[in-house]
């Protein structure tokens, strides 16, 4: 594959505003929220009286305590007393490290509610959660869990960038600086809310081009950008400011880099992970750019296709096929 450019151009300055719908007045709308704390309960836990003190989480959790015991945390029921006991006497640092994060938590909470309420009036007939469920698993367990009442949020995985649990060697190995940069409380409300958005429409990409693929991914963060429209685009991409602003300034290079290298109509596996994978950097620009460059690409083709049909409804767009969608937004950047 040939580089269209050996290094990303970083051009700096005002980016032109964002296109977007007008915000709807959803300060009306009832959602009733409350944040449960698993972690709390679970690292209080009586483990010398282990069956007695797991009927008690089971009923003040009821559902949720199974899948954190099994789907979460991995153990079986044979296993169980030996496992919890270890877990908690491992990550009793961890716990404790969570804690402060409550105390940005309201902030957070409210974010999360602003998002409910606008996925209610975009999307009426979506059954939202009712409970927020904070929760400590393994360290290579879930950030973010939909449960059939509640979005559940692993807080090991909101530390900080710079926690000594992502910067050890173990941490590294799992999760590069690229990644655990964004283990940051402000992205909770972002990754609730792409589950939110993954639970109402599966994705289904196996298989399609690079373009199709691109589009899904730009639909996805379009309907983001509606629930969650005044968060900042940093925490919605997971580009730094930088990569985003670039982004922005080079939108015709980049797009020239996917023409002159013919690969958006590629199903194949290697050049998907090229473009659609969260990486350092996307080798075809060069330092600077970031990686997932073709979730950016597909946001300005959906943005692009959305001005032209202002009056398709959110659910119109994600049941849009995607390459009749690239076809009819005949997206060229000036």
């Amino acid at each position: 594959m040939r580089n269209l450019v050996p290094v990303f151009l970083l051009m700096f300055g005002l980016i032109a505003c964002k296109q977007r719908k007008p915000i709807p007045d959803v300060s009306n709308s009832k959602i009733n929220l409350v944040t449960e704390r698993f972690e709390q309960d679970f690292f209080a836990m009586d483990t010398l009286h282990f069956d007695t003190s797991m009927n008690v989480l089971n009923k003040k959790y009821p559902g949720f305590t199974t899948d954190f015991m099994y789907n979460i945390l991995g153990t079986t029921p044979a296993t169980a007393k030996v496992d919890v006991s270890s877990f908690i006497a491992s990550y009793q640092s961890v716990y404790k490290d969570a804690q402060p994060i409550f105390g940005k938590f309201s902030t957070i909470s409210d974010d999360i509610k602003k998002g409910f309420q606008l996925v209610h009036y975009y999307f009426p007939n979506y059954p939202l959660p009712k409970k927020i469920i904070t929760f400590i698993g393994p360290i290579n367990s879930y950030a973010c869990v939909i449960t059939p009442d509640a979005i559940a949020i692993g807080l090991q995985l909101f530390l900080g960038k710079d926690h000594p649990l992502y910067v050890s060697e173990q941490g590294q190995s799992m999760y590069p600086a690229y990644i655990s940069r964004k283990f940051q409380p402000a992205y909770i409300p972002a990754n609730a809310l792409k589950n939110i958005i993954d639970d109402m429409y599966p994705a289904k990409m196996q298989g399609l081009p690079l373009v199709s693929q691109m589009v899904e991914l730009g639909k996805r963060l379009y309907v983001l950008d509606q629930f969650l429209p005044e968060m900042d685009d940093t925490l919605k991409t997971g580009y730094t400011q930088s990569q985003l602003e670039a982004c922005f300034k080079n939108e015709q290079i980049i797009w020239s880099m996917f023409i002159q290298n013919e690969v958006l109509y590629k199903a194949d596996p290697q050049i998907i992970r090229d473009f659609l994978v969260d990486a350092p950097f996307t080798q075809a620009l060069g330092e600077g750019s970031p990686g997932n460059i073709g979730q950016f690409t597909g946001w300005q083709i959906v943005k692009k296709w959305m001005k032209k049909n202002n009056k398709a409804s959110l659910t119109e767009l994600m049941e849009k096929d995607p390459m009749k969608l690239f076809e009819e937004a005949k997206y060229k950047p000036a």
